[in-house]
């Protein structure tokens, strides 16, 4: 069998009572689907959940990785920040501004008008042994300061690029799995090779509005009543989660290191089995593992299983993984992509062709695709 192009992952993980994800009015996000509302999980929650997890198999825990910051002030607290306190306000002032257009576009010297961009530990690192250099040329000088950050803002550009080019993971080990879009500096945009999908409940959504209040503690006996009154939402659900993974892309961003692939991959499928949002954390403690993942890899574009719930299921593990079996099957009948599959479950229910194992044998499948045969 050829090497395999994609690894699909296909996971369904219940929640009780929480608020996992919220929009700009304070309620669960939904979205409308098959003529129902259900309770939805944006793709960059569970993206920045899964890129800060402090777990056993957290991304910054495995060997090569390179950290990565998504900011708008990398430059005044990651580049300049050492510098604070020990040389001149006004030369670092004119070295900030310059540093800033670099790094930003023309528009950096204004907080508001930067873009909010992710830059790795190889990128600032240049950066900060830049800005050192120009300070042990200025020597304290604000007015040598301008003329050489001047100076080095007219070259200053190119050279981040071409090193940027040079390094292996500039954007960190976040840029090469999610991606990175500089708008001031297309060359400098990364593509993601690990493509999520919204998650969102397999059935109608389920939720109710959570009136609650906070007592005084110190109140004097004749003070009664509440402190406090206040209203929330909670939800109820079982979500489908979708997520793709483009090996090619993967190894080609993290320079052909198949290692490095393989334990990307390893890890990653026990974050999404394992680390939940962490919204409302002390109230509802908002901590679950899916019921089910199924993996798979192939060659052919790959394709989500939501269908399978546009017609609103049970909320329950084995409902909804008869469904997403049934519409499996019919994909497999009428498609005959023949991707190779494996499945944890809580429960029994069959998945088409899927061999069955523990979460920790899925993991070291999924670790071995990279630049192997299938």
């Amino acid at each position: 069998m050829s090497e395999q192009r994609f690894l699909q992952i296909h996971f369904l993980t219940p929640y009780s009572s929480v608020l996992l994800n919220r929009d700009d009015s304070g309620l669960a996000k939904r979205i409308p689907y098959g003529g129902y509302l259900r309770t939805r999980i944006s793709s960059q929650c569970l993206k920045r959940h899964w890129r800060i997890a402090e777990d056993p198999h957290a991304l910054k825990m495995i060997d090569g990785a390179k950290a990565a910051w998504r900011s708008r002030e990398i430059v005044d607290r990651k580049v300049l920040g050492d510098y604070r306190g020990t040389e001149d306000a006004g030369v670092l002032g004119e070295l900030e501004k310059e540093f800033n257009k670099v790094v930003y576009g023309d528009k950096g010297e204004d907080k508001k008008s930067r873009q909010t961009l992710l830059l790795g530990d190889v990128e600032i690192d240049w950066l900060r042994k830049e800005a050192g250099r120009l300070l042990n040329e200025a020597a304290g000088d604000s007015e040598a300061m301008q003329k050489l950050a001047t100076q080095w803002s007219k070259n200053g550009r190119e050279n981040f690029r071409a090193m940027r080019r040079e390094a292996v993971l500039p954007g960190g080990l976040i840029g090469a799995l999610f991606g990175r879009m500089v708008t001031s500096d297309p060359e400098a945009n990364i593509t993601a090779p690990v493509h999520v999908a919204h998650a969102f409940t397999v059935h109608a959504e389920e939720s109710e509005s959570d009136y609650f209040v906070a007592v005084d503690d110190l109140a004097l006996a004749d003070e009664t009543g509440a402190d406090t009154i206040q209203e929330t939402e909670l939800t109820t659900g079982l979500f489908y989660g979708y997520v793709v993974v483009d090996i090619p892309g993967l190894l080609s961003n993290l320079g052909g290191d198949s290692v490095m692939a393989g334990e990307v991959l390893h890890n990653l499928v026990y974050l999404i089995a394992e680390v939940s949002p962490g919204a409302k954390l002390g109230s509802t403690a908002p901590y679950s593992r899916a019921s089910m993942m199924l993996l798979e890899a192939g060659n052919r574009q790959p394709r989500s299983l939501a269908e399978a719930f546009r017609t609103p299921c049970s909320p329950e593990a084995d409902q909804a993984i008869k469904a997403l079996s049934n519409h499996l099957a019919s994909l497999d009948e009428a498609y005959e992509t023949n991707e190779a599959r494996k499945v944890m479950a809580l429960t029994n229910v069959p998945v088409p062709r899927a061999g069955m194992g523990t979460l920790g044998e899925l993991a070291d499948w999924a670790g071995r695709l990279p630049g192997q045969p299938g």
